[in-house]
């Protein structure tokens, strides 16, 4: 079983793709998070994440692995280092759209996605899961609210986790990082043809856990 979930940045998708996966008892995968890998190392290594050749290049010196911990929590290794905290900066967000508008970056994290979706029940949240990574999957949702919301969700997020971030920055990353992701050329950001819509910007997380579930079980 396949169920895609994409949508925007701060949409809730991680969250909620969680929830559902671990009510349904299937494996979560956050791809969003392979590419924020990507980006961190680009970052660490300085190499520009614009430079298509340059970023192209140090693909072969990357080994990105997905682990889970004993509460089915999906963890990151970079090169057998755990960087799931990491590359949940500010400013990873924005490399991680540059390197994602990248062909060859696509490819070369492509197939991890579809080995691990062809071996298991999977619930699976990013940017093209259900129009290019998973074209057949069962179930298809675009999870969205109004930048503002997810601004605010974001803003709490990053807060809790000890970083000095003002709303008004993280809400003008959100609206800069829709506008790449909606107008770069490979695998843009919308919703798949036979998708669901569900707005989330009047929903609490209960509620909109529920949509999910009731939409996933028809």
């Amino acid at each position: 079983m396949k169920i895609a979930i994409d949508g925007p940045s701060g949409a809730g998708k991680s969250t909620l793709a969680r929830m559902v996966a671990k009510k349904l008892g299937y494996l979560y995968v956050d791809t969003g998070a392979l590419y924020r890998c990507i980006a961190l190392y680009a970052i660490r290594n300085d190499v520009a994440t614009k430079d298509c050749r340059a970023v192209c290049e140090m693909l072969p010196e990357i080994t990105v692995e997905l682990r889970y911990d004993e509460d089915g929590f999906q963890r990151m290794f970079l090169n057998g280092l755990d960087v799931t905290e990491d590359i949940r900066k500010p400013e990873v967000s924005m490399a991680a759209s540059d390197v994602s508008s990248i062909p060859d970056v696509r490819k070369f994290l492509l197939k991890l996605q579809r080995d691990i979706a062809d071996k298991n029940n999977v619930v699976m949240d990013g940017r093209d899961i259900g129009t290019v990574v998973l074209p057949n999957a069962e179930v298809k949702i675009f999870l969205t609210a109004s930048p503002e919301i997810r601004a605010e969700r974001r803003h709490k997020e990053l807060v809790e986790k000890g970083l000095k971030i003002s709303y008004t920055d993280v809400l003008r990353d959100i609206k800069a990082r829709d506008m790449q992701d909606i107008s770069r050329e490979i695998a843009p950001l919308k919703a798949a043809d036979d998708a669901i819509i569900l707005d989330t910007t009047n929903c609490s997380l209960e509620d909109s856990l529920k949509m999910l579930i009731d939409v996933i079980r028809g």
